[in-house]
């Protein structure tokens, strides 16, 4: 395992909430991420498939994974906007995020997010956020 990807894996280890629904990391490269959630029936909402809060979480933390590899510095999330295209219905939901400018105050980042079935994966909702580098205070 590459050093960045083995901070990455510390990283979301340190993330209570992440741990709590079973997030993984399985892609870490400079300005790229991908999280994996196992779709479970407890993240559904009334009407069966994935809550979106469930995919918003995905959103905002693989977008704040690939701004922070991207800008190489502590950061967090300053802003994100979400559409949700269909219903996540599958096994496992994808995050893919990819930074498409970084500089040294933040990063602009986009996000897909797919769910898995037998026949493949299905695009269900897509992000844009700002993602912030934080200062040394606000670090410690």
């Amino acid at each position: 395992m590459d050093a960045l990807m083995e901070m990455g894996q510390q990283v979301l280890a340190k993330q209570p909430f992440s741990t709590l629904l079973g997030t993984k990391l399985t892609r870490f490269e400079r300005g790229e991420a991908e999280l994996q959630l196992p779709l479970r029936v407890e993240l559904h909402q009334q009407h069966g498939f994935a809550h979106g809060g469930v995919l918003s979480y995905l959103a905002d933390n693989a977008l704040t994974f690939a701004g922070g590899s991207a800008m190489q510095v502590p950061v967090v999330t300053s802003e994100f906007k979400i559409n949700y295209l269909r219903p996540a219905l599958g096994t496992r939901l994808i995050a893919r995020a990819r930074a498409l400018h970084a500089g040294r105050r933040q990063a602009v980042c986009h996000c897909d997010i797919v769910a898995l079935t037998e026949q493949g994966e299905t695009l269900v909702a897509v992000a844009q956020g700002t993602i912030a580098a934080m200062s040394n205070r606000e670090s410690e």
